[in-house]
């Protein structure tokens, strides 16, 4: 078997790449288009971020976490504290949006299926990395 890419690697690209596909779906769609894939691409965006972290996470654990992660954020808009600090901070509307939309729940769920999928598909050309003799 050729050498595997590196799980850090692959994460690391993929975050560039789901900012990049993010960025594009806004200057070519706009409407609930260009929002649900905005959601279903946070979602990918948290996964690559936690596959960078824990690169060593199996496929259902690293769309769970990036599912679990998107659901929370969504469900704090629904106190508030998002939308004040949305007024104050770009970076934070960004991040953590203003208000509560149930739908944003369900195009959270699509994107994490397609993180596990992917991962499920790819996981035995996706490694931790290089083995040395001191790891084995």
């Amino acid at each position: 078997m050729r050498g595997r890419v590196p799980a850090r690697a692959v994460a690391a690209g993929a975050a560039v790449v789901t900012v990049a596909a993010g960025l594009g779906v806004r200057t070519v769609a706009d409407g609930d288009l260009a929002k649900y894939a905005g959601d279903a691409l946070y979602t990918v965006l948290i996964c690559a971020l936690v596959a960078l972290c824990a690169p060593r996470a199996r496929p259902v654990v690293v769309a769970g976490t990036g599912l679990a992660v998107s659901w929370a954020v969504e469900l704090l808009q629904l106190t508030g504290v998002p939308a004040e600090l949305s007024r104050r901070s770009g970076v934070a509307r960004l991040v953590l949006g203003s208000t509560f939309n149930a739908p944003d729940l369900l195009w959270y769920a699509v994107g994490a299926a397609a993180v596990w999928a992917v991962l499920a598909a790819t996981s035995r050309r996706i490694g931790p990395g290089p083995r040395t003799s001191a790891s084995r």
